[in-house]
């Protein structure tokens, strides 16, 4: 039988293959490095639109290790205002021989200034195989063509609003930011296909191919529920004080000090009065009057349930009066007791007295108007969000350094400041003559009685810090159904000798006056003076 293109288990392999476009770099066309200008939210809305096509070259990680080479190229980038198309035409630049799997990211469509991520379409009727090109209707499996470049098309909902551009991520690709949206009445009408005067679809046998092959296009019908590929992103951003965590337009900020509450007390201690009159800095800055706010108290794992349910509703009262008293009568405040049913840090541990002075805390919830901005002030600083322009379209770049753990080098590029993000690429290459496996459990610098925000064996592990206001920045995670979310980080696989293997951890940028970071890459360690491109 003739050999077969790569194989995905939650859509068509040809998506993995079609769209696993690797980066070649991080930086604009016109190779300027500094960060744009503190921008209004009318600034920030401005594209940086170049034309299409866009090339990439990269390697895709399958399962049997038979890593290829390959291109891709995005010629098209189409919303008729329910659904949004890319076009995208692959070259296999390597034998792929057998049929193999697919391990790299999924593909995603992201608003870098909303935080909205776009996941493509799968078709439901059609053994969930995504909406697009296919060669064999429910086969995930497409051929594959050494040196004969193929079309592909894949469906996502449209963005949420008119966007000008998108960042593109996943499939091997890691990070493409800047691609343009046209606006249509109807998409571009694909190819006539061909395949099947050439190739079997049942025997797989096939004759000489063409100068250009093209496929069948299953195109998604008018009114489809596209809610759950509509998805958002949830920042995480840390300090000694509090941490913020945001998903689209709702914020919580949790109030945790060193010890917020004594055990069994409901009073907040002095220390975390003073945060609690912070945090009312910050929500004067950044909401406007009338804003609905939850208080919600919570206690540590220790008692029984009845009695934590007590405690934390009177610890969102205690709070509650004190916030009311530094507010005004400008907000609608509420409270609410959730006891020990949401553990922030993990208690049981070597930093157990930590970790349950931590959860030992008060949260205020409320929404936050997307495009509000970064305040100034003596509010909380974790409770900001920064939002720049979009990234520009980019082609070659150089690492900023790179480090080693054992025999796997990290190369290390510039971060991408992309609306309110930043996007770190790393570059993973074996040094030996085996196939080797990428350490990326945490290290040993975490702060006591922080909370674990990632999943095991991918790039969530890693994390940012401002150098001078000593923040911590999580990997981003993507709210993906109720209570549900997945790392915004690459898992990374069996490394094959020689080949550097691109990956993606997205993070919420800090300030437009922070020009580096420091990056904490698990098993890799502390890498300090990492630029803001």
């Amino acid at each position: 039988m003739p050999s077969r293109a790569l194989g995905t288990s939650a859509a068509a392999l040809a998506l993995a293959l079609a769209l696993s476009l690797s980066s070649c770099g991080l930086l604009p066309d016109n190779g300027d490095p500094d960060p744009a200008p503190e921008e209004t939210a009318d600034q920030a809305q401005e594209t940086v639109a170049q034309d299409l096509p866009f090339t990439r070259q990269g390697r895709l990680f399958v399962e049997d290790g038979n890593d290829v080479a390959f291109e891709v190229v995005i010629n098209a980038l189409e919303s008729d205002g329910e659904y949004l198309m890319i076009d995208v035409t692959h070259n296999i630049l390597e034998p792929l021989p057998g049929a193999v799997t697919s391990t790299s990211a999924p593909i995603r469509m992201v608003d870098p200034l909303s935080g909205e991520v776009l996941r493509v379409l799968e078709n439901e009727d059609n053994n969930g195989e995504p909406y697009g090109t296919y060669f064999v209707e429910g086969d995930p499996f497409m051929p594959t063509h050494e040196g004969l470049a193929t079309p592909m098309r894949r469906y996502f909902p449209a963005p949420s609003e008119e966007v000008e551009t998108l960042t593109f991520t996943g499939a091997g690709l890691g990070y493409v930011p800047g691609v343009p949206v046209t606006y249509v009445d109807e998409f571009t009408e694909a190819p006539e296909p061909n395949v099947y005067d050439y190739i079997d679809p049942e025997t797989w046998e096939r004759q000489e191919l063409p100068d250009e092959i093209f496929y069948p296009d299953d195109v998604p019908e008018s009114g489809l529920d596209v809610t759950a590929d509509r998805q958002s992103m949830e920042s995480f951003v840390d300090s000694p004080v509090s941490s913020t965590t945001r998903a689209g337009d709702q914020e919580t900020i949790a109030l945790h000090s060193d010890n917020m509450f004594e055990v069994d007390e409901a009073e907040p201690t002095d220390e975390a009065a003073e945060t609690i009159r912070q945090a009312a800095a910050s929500l004067r800055e950044n909401l406007a009057e009338g804003t609905e706010i939850t208080v919600i108290g919570h206690t540590d794992g220790t008692g029984d349930d009845a009695y934590n349910q007590n405690l934390s509703q009177e610890r969102a009262q205690a709070a509650l009066e004190l916030l009311e008293s530094e507010l005004g009568d400008g907000f609608s405040l509420s409270t609410e007791g959730r006891g020990s049913d949401e553990l922030l840090a993990e208690e049981g541990g070597d930093d157990d007295e930590e970790a349950r002075a931590r959860n030992r805390r008060v949260e205020l919830f409320y929404e936050v108007p997307l495009d509000a901005r970064d305040s100034e002030g003596e509010g909380l600083d974790s409770a900001q969000r920064h939002v720049a322009g979009p990234a520009a379209y980019f082609e070659e770049m150089e690492p900023h350094t790179t480090v080693s753990d054992d025999d796997i080098d990290l190369n290390v590029y510039p971060l991408v400041r992309d609306g309110a993000y930043l996007f770190q690429m790393v570059g993973f290459q074996n040094s030996t003559l085996n196939d080797l496996e990428a350490d990326l459990d945490g290290d040993e610098s975490a702060l006591p009685g922080s909370p674990a925000q990632y999943a095991e064996g991918t790039m969530g592990g890693f994390r940012l810090e401002e150098p001078d206001s000593g923040l911590i920045r999580y990997v981003i995670r993507i709210r993906t159904a109720e209570d549900e979310y997945e790392d915004f980080a690459d898992q990374i696989h069996t490394l094959s000798p020689g080949e550097e293997y691109l990956a993606l951890a997205v993070f919420p940028a800090p300030a437009a006056d922070v020009n580096e970071m420091t990056l904490y890459a698990g098993a890799f360690g502390e890498i300090p003076g990492v630029p803001i491109r």
